[in-house]
């Protein structure tokens, strides 16, 4: 289970600060995404330090909010890290959730390096890039230094992304609407997740919203948000076990 916070109230003087923050990443994060993204996508191809210019402003972005909801927790005497999922798993999670955070790593190896394999046997793999979205495929390093930044940003996306989006949010929505469930929580924390993708379109939407409901489910089950920190990490961080060859040219996404 999530654990408890005594209501919106025990935000105290940081209840406003707390419903701003969750506002913004409910309808500002799928705007101001979609804005940089269109900057991004204008300088590719012109700027060869395109992809660096946004990992930096997307680590910039997302230690920022984390920093403000820290500012929450300061000022809300009665709600500590542990509440916003912080903390390690309860002694009897939810096994479902476990064999879900189990199967998901293994696809994750097994899926990546079926393609690695394909690769080195002069398979043509360029069909699995073709089959994601133009803006996530831009998105891929492509150069050494590029994949050092991406790496940051992985890492960055598991533990910003699930403490804003699983750890916070949803502590907020289960402090604004108590009677809940759990079903619904994890529902509307994946629609939540999968909207703050819009620049990746309908289909992008689609799929991170299943995903944002997944990693939901994962911090229902186990009481903490370390599970989906480490699952979120561990699918953004396969993108560097991709040969590059797979991917379209530049020009071509």
């Amino acid at each position: 289970m999530i654990p408890a916070i005594d209501g919106l109230a025990s935000f105290g003087p940081a209840t406003v600060a707390a419903c701003l923050i969750a506002g913004y990443l409910i309808v500002g994060e799928p705007v101001a995404g979609a804005v940089l993204h269109r900057r991004f996508e204008a300088g590719l191809g012109r700027d060869p330090n395109a992809r660096i210019w946004l990992y930096q402003r997307l680590l910039v972005l997302e230690w920022g909010l984390v920093l403000l909801v820290a500012g929450v927790v300061l000022l809300a005497p009665s709600v500590g890290w542990s509440e916003l999922g912080l903390r390690l798993p309860e002694d009897r999670p939810n096994i479902a959730a476990v064999i879900v955070a189990g199967l998901v790593l293994v696809f994750l190896v097994v899926s990546t390096r079926a393609v690695r394999v394909s690769v080195r046997r002069g398979v043509d793999t360029t069909a699995v890039a073709a089959a994601a979205p133009p803006s996530v495929t831009a998105l891929v390093p492509r150069s050494p230094v590029e994949r050092r930044w991406f790496g940051l940003v992985a890492v960055t996306a598991g533990i910003c992304e699930e403490l804003l989006y699983r750890g916070f949010l949803l502590s907020v929505l289960l402090a604004v609407v108590p009677d809940i469930s759990d079903i619904a929580l994890v529902a509307l924390g994946g629609m939540v997740f999968g909207l703050a993708h819009f620049y990746q379109g309908i289909t992008g939407i689609i799929t991170t919203s299943v995903l944002g409901a997944v990693l939901a489910f994962l911090y229902v089950g186990t009481g903490t948000v370390l599970v989906p920190m480490l699952v979120h990490a561990a699918i953004d961080l396969r993108i560097l076990w991709v040969p590059v060859s797979v991917l379209p040219r530049e020009g071509q996404a």
